[in-house]
C-alpha cells in the first residue's frame, strides 16, 4: 500500500546533543540550582520520541538535565563498550545488541518496549513515484536512472535489517537475482548472498565497501539519509515507517513476510543472517539473525546514576510515555524484560511493570 502522507518533512541529523534546561521548557516547569545530569544514548529512530520524552521527563523532575545522543544502535552501544563512555540510560533499536555486544560486562538486563516495521520511504520527485508498488518496487529500483540509499549495517540496525528484507524478498517474489541487481553489484566488495541446502540465506558484509556510482548511497544512520530524499538526491530509501510518518514521506509498505514487523512470521525472518565484518566484533561473535524488530532499554553496569536512569526507563514505559511514543507514530509493545540480572536499584521499575502488565 502507497503512503501519500502530505506534510512538509522534518529534518532530523543522526547524531543530536540536546541540552534542554527545566527552566524553559513549559511555564509550569520551575528552575532549581542544584540540577541532576541524566546522559542517553539511543537509536536514531528515537529522536523524535525521546525529544518529546524528556521534555515531559523534565518537568516532573525540574532538578534533572537531561542530555540526548542519537546514532546507529550498533554505534550507540559501542560509545560504551568499546570508547568505554558512561551513559545511564541506552535504547537501541533491535533489543538482541544488548545481550550481543553489552552482556556481560555492561548490562545483564533489558526491557522491550517498542516495535516497528521496514518501508521504503520517498517523495513525490522520486522517478516512477506514482507507479511503485509491492509488486515492482524491487524491478524500480534496479532501473538505471533510480537511486537508493539505506544505512551503514556495520553501525546501524536499519541498515542490515535493508540487507534482511532484500535477501527474504527473492524467496517471497521467487525471483533469486534481487540482491545481486539490487546489492551485490553496486559495491565494491561486492555483498554476496548464499544459500545452503535448508534455504537458509546468509549474507556477508566486509569490513569495508563502497558502492561502484551514486546509484546507492550508504550513510552512518537511516536518518540521515532523509536530507537527501527531500533534495532529490535520492529517489528512495530503506527507512523504519516511524521515520518516515515523523518527517512527512511518502512510503511503500512491504508485504509483511518481509518488512519484519510480525512475531507470526519469525520463523521466516530468522532464514536470513547477516555477518558483519567489523575485526572487533569477531570476539563476541557480530551474525544478526533475521527476527520481529523490536526495541530495547537498558541501564549500563557503568552508569554515573544508575537509579536516575531507571526512573527514566520507567517513565519510558509508564502509560504517559507509551503516548510520547505513540504520537510520535512509534508503536509500542508490552513491556517485558530480558537477561539473566535485575539488581535491586531496578526493583521498582521491574515491580510497576509487573502491575501495569496485570
Amino acid at each position: 500500500m502507497n503512503n501519500t502522507r502530505g506534510s512538509a518533512p522534518l529534518m532530523i541529523p543522526i547524531l543530536v546533543l540536546v541540552v534542554i534546561s527545566a527552566a524553559v521548557l513549559t511555564a509550569g516547569c520551575l528552575f532549581h540550582q542544584d540540577e541532576r545530569e541524566l546522559k542517553v544514548i539511543h537509536a536514531g529512530s528515537l529522536v523524535a520520541p525521546f525529544g518529546e520524552m524528556v521534555k515531559a521527563f523534565e518537568c516532573q523532575h525540574p532538578d534533572v538535565d537531561i542530555l540526548l545522543e542519537g546514532h546507529g544502535s550498533i554505534q550507540a552501544i559501542r560509545h560504551i563498550t568499546e570508547l568505554h563512555e558512561e551513559y545511564d540510560v541506552v535504547a537501541v533499536a533491535d533489543d538482541s545488541l544488548i545481550p550481543a555486544l553489552m552482556y556481560p560486562d555492561h548490562a545483564d538486563w533489558y526491557i522491550r518496549f517498542a516495535r516497528n516495521q521496514m518501508v521504503i520511504a520517498y517523495t513525490n520527485q522520486s522517478r516512477y513515484a506514482c507507479e511503485i508498488n509491492q509488486s515492482n518496487w524491487y524491478e524500480i529500483l534496479t532501473r538505471p536512472e533510480v537511486r537508493f540509499g539505506f544505512s551503514n549495517p556495520l553501525f546501524d540496525a536499519c541498515g542490515y535489517r535493508t540487507l534482511m528484507v532484500i535477501a527474504l524478498a527473492e524467496s517471497y517474489y521467487n525471483d533469486r537475482t534481487i540482491f545481486d541487481n539490487l546489492i551485490a553489484r553496486n559495491f565494491d566488495p561486492q555483498m554476496r548472498s548464499t544459500e545452503d541446502d535448508r534455504g537458509a540465506v546468509s549474507v556477508v558484509v566486509p569490513e569495508v565497501f563502497r558502492p561502484h556510482s551514486d546509484k546507492v548511497a550508504v550513510r552512518g544512520g537511516s536518518v540521515q539519509l532523509i536530507p537527501m530524499l527531500d533534495y532529490a538526491d535520492l529517489d528512495y530509501v530503506f527507512e523504519y515507517k516511524s521515520v518516515a510518518q515523523q518527517n512527512g514521506l511518502r512510503y511503500l509498505e512491504l508485504p509483511p513476510k518481509i518488512d519484519l514487523s510480525t512475531p507470526e512470521y519469525g520463523s521466516i525472518y530468522q532464514n536470513v543472517s547477516v555477518f558483519l565484518g567489523f575485526q572487533r566484533f569477531r570476539s563476541v561473535g557480530i551474525e544478526r539473525v533475521g527476527r520481529p524488530i523490536f526495541y530495547g532499554i537498558t541501564v549500563p553496569k557503568n552508569a554515573p546514576h544508575p537509579a536516575l536512569g531507571a526512573e527514566f526507563v520507567e517513565f519510558v514505559l509508564s502509560e504517559e510515555g507509551k503516548k510520547i511514543l505513540q504520537r510520535a507514530n512509534q508503536p509500542t509493545t508490552s513491556p517485558e524484560v530480558v537477561g539473566p540480572g535485575t539488581p535491586q536499584v531496578y526493583a521498582t521499575t521491574v515491580m510497576n511493570i509487573g502491575e501495569m502488565e496485570r
